[in-house]
């Protein structure tokens, strides 16, 4: 059996701090309705960046951790729903960026919230054994919110995170994404439509997002024939402290295994996995030889889950 095992991560986030104070001077709300509604303190915002900008700087983080050559990655995947261009995507630009091989596959994948786990997913069955990937979760989505809107802009932020990974032999990796087609609960208009901002049921997500997690999981173990005690940490998309609280109550998770971060980046979408595991790294809460399970939730609506050996 062969998988994927993550060699570095890497994450870049923008230097305009936006506070839940800050937050007063576009919206009718305060610090503690955003804290207690979402767990989110602060966010950040990019201020004259671009995507792909954001995108490359995590990446040279975490290839740098990899310590291999560029020519030794196969693959490019960019997780974003915020990209530049309708075309070229943003892997593309990142390929030019760091100056990767002409003769591999650079795309985008959308699946939103869900993206870096699809992302992970497509390499696991693309990959060749002892080939590296370079996965890239990237968001600018201050530029998609109506910060008229509350109950949206107060969520989102800007950031990047990505991940060298490599294909093993005796890798231990098990993936499952999936979707249910539905608009109504959260979408975001085509470029240059008027609705072209962040719409959101609150609600709704809410369910599906609570739902989704614990599916995630409880497929995840059945399908590796693990339990819930050969995990040693969980990493969900960091989209609201009260959806990961609810799930680890009602799944009798240790809280101490449910990583958050959310509260100083905010909802990141599909960079908030990537980041949530560089910060794992960096503040060695994980190992090699530790497993975890990451699950992702977003719009589409997509889910996905996967389990790792480090």
């Amino acid at each position: 059996m062969s998988g994927l095992r993550i060699v570095s991560t890497g994450r870049y986030i923008p230097e305009k701090c936006i506070t839940n104070d800050d937050m007063k001077r576009f919206v009718d709300t305060s610090d503690e309705w955003i804290r207690s509604r979402t767990g989110i303190v602060t966010r950040y915002h990019a201020d004259g960046e671009k995507t792909y900008e954001m995108a490359t700087k995590a990446a040279k983080k975490a290839l740098e951790g990899a310590k291999i050559s560029y020519d030794d990655i196969s693959l490019c995947i960019v997780a974003t729903v915020s990209g530049d261009y309708a075309t070229p995507s943003v892997a593309c630009m990142v390929q030019r960026e760091l100056s990767l091989r002409e003769d591999i596959p650079v795309f985008d994948i959308n699946a939103a919230c869900s993206g870096f786990i699809y992302a992970l997913g497509v390499c696991d069955r693309m990959l060749d054994e002892g080939e590296n990937a370079l996965i890239i979760g990237c968001e600018r989505l201050s530029k998609i919110l109506d910060f008229t809107d509350r109950s949206t802009c107060v969520l989102f932020g800007d950031g990047a995170g990505a991940a060298v990974v490599k294909k093993e032999k005796n890798g231990i990796f098990y993936s499952l994404m999936g979707a249910t087609g539905n608009k109504e609960a959260l979408f975001v208009g085509g470029v240059n439509e008027e609705e072209s901002y962040v719409h959101m049921n609150g609600a709704e997500v809410f369910r599906f997002a609570t739902g989704a997690i614990e599916k995630g999981i409880k497929r995840i173990l059945e399908k590796a024939n693990m339990s819930e005690d050969d995990i040693d940490m969980f990493v969900c998309h960091q989209a609201n402290a009260r959806i990961i609280s609810h799930v680890q109550r009602r799944m009798h998770l240790p809280k101490e295994k449910m990583f958050m971060n959310l509260q100083k980046y905010g909802n990141t979408s599909g960079a908030s996995i990537p980041i949530a595991l560089d910060e794992l790294f960096e503040q060695k809460l994980v190992k090699e030889g530790m497993k975890i399970i990451a699950v992702g939730f977003g719009g589409g609506l997509t889910w996905g889950s996967c389990l790792m050996e480090l």
